[in-house]
C-alpha cells in the first residue's frame, strides 16, 4: 500500500497509554489517524494487517488479489477515520470494511438456502475447530472442509473461532441481524460437521 507514511510523523499521545487495553489504544490511533497522523496509521496498520488479510484471504481465495484489497481496506480507513462512531470495536470496524472491499473484488455468489429445524447452539469462540481436533493430520482435513463450505458458511466460522468474534461483532461486521448470524452459524456448523464425517473425522467442538 502507499499512503505515503512518514517516519518523522508525531507520535499518539494518549494519557495512560502504557496501561490501555488493545481496543483503548486501538480507538487511540484512529482518533490520531483523523487528524493526519501518519505515524498512528502506520502502528494501526502494523497491528491489524495479518488479521485482515488472512479475513480477506477466505473471502477472496487469491493471495495476490487479498493483498490488493488490504491495501483498499487501510487506504480507506485512512480517508474515514473521523467517521468511526465507537459502536463497535475498531478491530471489528476493520473488518466490517476488509468484509466490504473483499466483496466488491469478487463476482457475487447466491446465498446458500437455509432449511430445516433451528437448533441455535451457539459455541465459546475461545477455542477454534482446530484446536479441538488438536492432530496435525486432522487440522489439515479441517482446512480442506473449510475450503469446500459456501463464502456465507465460511466467513462465520472464521469471525467466530478464528477472529474471535463476538455474536454481537459477527452481525456488526457481516450487517446483518443478531437472529442471522444464529442461523447462518447453526447451518455452517451443521454442513462442517457432514463434510468433517464425510472425511472421516467423527467430531466438531460442541
Amino acid at each position: 500500500m502507499s499512503i505515503g507514511l512518514n517516519q518523522s510523523a508525531p507520535t499518539v499521545q494518549s494519557a495512560g497509554a502504557m496501561t490501555a487495553t488493545p481496543a483503548q489504544l486501538d480507538e487511540a490511533l484512529l482518533r490520531e489517524v483523523a487528524k493526519g497522523n501518519q505515524l498512528a496509521m502506520r502502528t494501526l496498520f502494523m497491528r491489524h494487517q495479518v488479521r485482515v488479510y488472512r479475513f480477506i484471504l477466505r473471502i477472496v481465495r487469491d493471495a495476490d488479489l487479498a493483498e490488493d484489497v488490504v491495501s483498499e481496506v487501510f487506504l480507506a480507513v485512512w480517508r474515514r477515520a473521523g467517521r468511526f462512531e465507537g459502536r463497535s470495536a475498531v478491530s471489528t470496524w476493520l473488518l466490517s470494511i476488509a468484509r466490504h472491499k473483499a466483496l466488491t473484488a469478487i463476482k457475487p455468489q447466491p446465498l446458500e438456502r437455509l432449511d430445516g429445524d433451528l437448533g441455535f447452539a451457539i459455541v465459546d469462540p475461545a477455542r477454534n475447530p482446530e484446536a479441538e481436533i488438536g492432530e496435525k493430520d486432522g487440522a489439515a482435513v479441517l482446512r480442506r472442509c473449510l475450503g469446500a463450505l459456501s463464502r456465507e458458511h465460511s466467513e462465520i466460522i472464521h469471525l467466530v473461532y478464528y477472529q474471535q468474534e463476538t455474536i454481537k461483532g459477527v452481525a456488526d461486521v457481516l450487517g446483518i441481524p443478531l437472529n442471522t448470524v444464529k442461523t447462518r452459524m447453526f447451518y455452517a456448523r451443521k454442513r462442517l460437521a457432514m463434510l468433517l464425517r464425510d472425511a472421516g473425522v467423527d467430531r466438531l467442538p460442541t
